[in-house]
């Protein structure tokens, strides 16, 4: 802590390894737009690796899930820019065989971390069904395959990968979501702890939105980036990955994104999965 005080422009950021952040960031990453006076000081992790340092205080600003944004909403902000949400973008509820169905509480599934908005989903639709067990999201489809597990929360590449693993599609939760809310499903955005400056907070907004339209503007520019930190190095596959979670809510979440934020809150207070006391996620306004 004694650093931060020593440099006020210092800036703790912690973004995710999957490729649309790595597409979103690549711009700032390699230091090819303004940072407006600021100091990044970088960290790239597996999303509930974020989510467990923003509960322990480790981030000023950081990619979290929208399920652990909603249970810390008393102490960040949501950016405008920086979200992935969409509709076709939900994680996926996957069987290591065809035809299983997580109906008994000796079955195990595995998911991607304990506040995870994919975790937040499988509680929504299979409320007490299996028994549950966290891991690394890369994990989850290998160990489906040797028979480890019954199911699986899958995320990120294993979206698109699934099939050639041959493993049975359960459900996808974000078509769930959509049939449910009629909203895009918020998986997860970049927060902002609420003690930092105004004029602060307004640059940390404008670095990350013309980060993400570099990249826009010069996808192919990110690919290295994006290869880098990726668990599938198919190129074809990881710009996929780009054009389902990069989207104009990405830019800006505008109305319709914090309305869908606002549904995820009260269906996840109304399934008992969020405490009635915590107040709605509040999105800087820029």
């Amino acid at each position: 802590m004694s650093g931060k005080q020593e440099n006020s422009n210092m800036i703790r950021l912690g973004i995710s390894t999957c490729p649309n952040d790595t597409f979103a960031f690549h711009a700032l990453l390699n230091h090819l737009v303004d940072w407006h006076g600021l100091d990044f000081q970088i960290e790239l992790l597996d999303i509930q690796q974020l989510n467990q340092r923003l509960f322990e205080g480790g981030f000023d600003v950081a990619k979290t899930s929208f399920h652990a944004a909603l249970l810390l909403s008393d102490r960040f902000y949501v950016l405008p820019s920086g979200s992935a949400l969409g509709f076709g973008v939900g994680p996926l509820l996957l069987a290591k065989q065809h035809g299983l169905q997580p109906t008994d509480e000796s079955q195990l599934t595995l998911c991607p971390g304990e506040h995870t908005t994919a975790k937040l989903l499988f509680d929504l639709f299979h409320p007490n069904s299996t028994q549950i067990e966290h891991c690394v999201f890369s994990e989850i489809m290998p160990r489906l395959k040797t028979g480890e597990a019954d199911f699986g929360v899958c995320i990120h590449e294993g979206r698109f990968t699934w099939q050639e693993a041959g493993l049975g599609l359960v459900e996808d939760l974000g078509t769930s979501w959509e049939e449910v809310t009629n909203c895009p499903l918020p998986l997860g955005g970049l927060v902002a702890d609420q003690n930092l400056p105004p004029h602060v907070l307004d640059s940390v907004q404008a670095t990350i939105h013309a980060s993400i339209r570099y990249s826009i503007d010069n996808p192919e520019s990110a690919l290295p980036t994006m290869r880098q930190y990726a668990q599938e190095f198919n190129d074809h596959v990881l710009m996929q990955h780009v054009e389902l979670y990069v989207n104009e809510w990405t830019v800006d979440l505008g109305d319709v994104g914090r309305g869908a934020l606002n549904k995820l809150s009260q269906l996840a207070q109304e399934g008992g999965l969020l405490p009635s006391s915590k107040q709605s996620i509040s999105v800087w306004r820029f």
